[in-house]
């Protein structure tokens, strides 16, 4: 008698790499821009954050204009789009974003729980910027870019009219400046200060529910 036992090797699941879930309520909302900046960004609806709203500081020489951050705002709904993005897509954000592990970057990480139009909640991650200083209005280009992007999505009209109202200037030369520079590089290469959606979001993403 054999007693020799045929071992039958048992199927293992292929790892998944992890995806995060990602809060776009500036320029990111328009396609042209998130499409340039990741490879395969995932489209998963619009979304609202309460108690906020965009605001605008700093300086943007691409755009010739404030740039967008999130204030708190009570009794406001800071409306945007949720991306899907993997660990790939999401580095390349951040290093287009200019986030840094060390904190010397123009925008950090931050959680955040939002809500779709039909109240399903999401843990997600957004930008947003550390040192405010004094506000700077946006470009009226950077504004409109921002407006598409809006509007695309189907965010809510009355939403799209007040941020259509948002005190603008126009942009003293041609506007966005950066336009023909190689992308494809910051999807190649890692920068040693910069922090991963990913490690932000790990952890965070529990159970949906229905209400806020």
């Amino acid at each position: 008698m054999n007693n020799d036992i045929l071992l039958t090797p048992v199927p293992t699941a292929k790892r998944r790499a992890p995806k995060i879930r990602y809060f776009a309520y500036g320029p990111n909302m328009n396609p042209e821009q998130i499409q340039e900046r990741c490879s395969n960004p995932v489209v998963i609806g619009p979304a609202r954050l309460p108690g906020y709203q965009m605001a605008f500081f700093g300086y943007s020489w691409i755009w010739d204009s404030g740039m967008e951050t999130v204030i708190p705002a009570p009794g406001k709904d800071l409306w945007g789009v949720i991306y899907e993005l993997g660990s790939t897509d999401a580095d390349s954000l951040d290093a287009w974003q200019d986030i840094r592990l060390n904190g010397t970057g123009s925008y950090f990480h931050s959680p955040v729980v939002i809500f779709s139009p039909e109240g399903e909640q999401y843990e997600a991650v957004l930008y947003r910027k550390d040192i405010l200083g004094t506000p700077t209005p946006p470009s009226r280009e950077f504004l409109e870019f921002i407006l598409q992007g809006a509007r695309i999505h189907g965010l809510p009209e009355s939403y799209v009219k007040t941020l259509a109202e948002i005190p603008s200037k126009d942009a003293a030369y041609s506007v966005p400046r950066r336009r023909d520079e190689d992308r494809d590089a910051l999807r190649t290469t890692s920068c040693p200060d910069c922090s991963s959606l990913i490690d932000e979001y790990s952890g965070l993403e529990g159970k949906a529910e229905k209400t806020e």
